[in-house]
């Protein structure tokens, strides 16, 4: 079961932004094709640095394609108002936490709300790789500010090849002076 559950106690009323943030990734993603999103209202309750533009795995996003389609429509009637977003409903907290997983894997980026005891929103790599032959990168970028992470699972790497977890100029923090 999805981890969103946990926020029931701690959400409070973050849950409305929290849950029109969601809804909206999930337009995004359908109406628009996945197209980079350069500035989504992010509410103030996603701890955490985003990398922007939010930029979506085209191969993920035809894969959850129905899926999303299902979980914006069980949340429309929430987003629109037509009934209350209560921390204690648990068929809203398991959608949204559904929603929240399939958009992390899309976008690579976990989005973590205040109160939940996980990594902070930030970009995020998993490989689970059987044999490297030339070059894998988990992740290359000249900056990236917050929370960012590799996750790498690799079997063998073939003589003459390179496996790069992170490789970055100036990962977070502020820059030096």
């Amino acid at each position: 079961m999805p981890d969103f559950a946990s926020l029931s106690a701690v959400i409070g009323a973050g849950l409305t932004p929290t849950l029109a943030f969601l809804y909206q990734r999930l337009e995004q993603l359908l109406d628009r094709g996945g197209a980079p999103e350069p500035d989504p209202a992010v509410p103030a309750e996603l701890t955490g640095t985003l990398a922007l533009p939010l930029q979506a795995d085209a191969t993920r996003l035809a894969q959850h394609e129905r899926d999303l389609a299902s979980l914006r429509d069980g949340l429309n009637v929430y987003y629109r108002g037509d009934a209350p977003v209560a921390a204690t409903d648990d068929a809203l907290l398991r959608t949204l936490g559904r929603a929240r997983s399939l958009l992390e894997d899309i976008y690579s980026q976990r989005l973590t709300f205040a109160g939940e005891q996980r990594p902070a929103s930030g970009p995020f790599v998993r490989q689970d790789t059987e044999r490297v032959q030339g070059e894998q990168i988990g992740m290359d970028a000249d900056e990236i500010e917050g929370n960012a992470s590799v996750e790498q699972k690799t079997h063998t790497v073939e003589r003459g090849s390179t496996n790069i977890g992170m490789r970055a100029r100036r990962i977070g923090g502020l820059p030096p002076v």
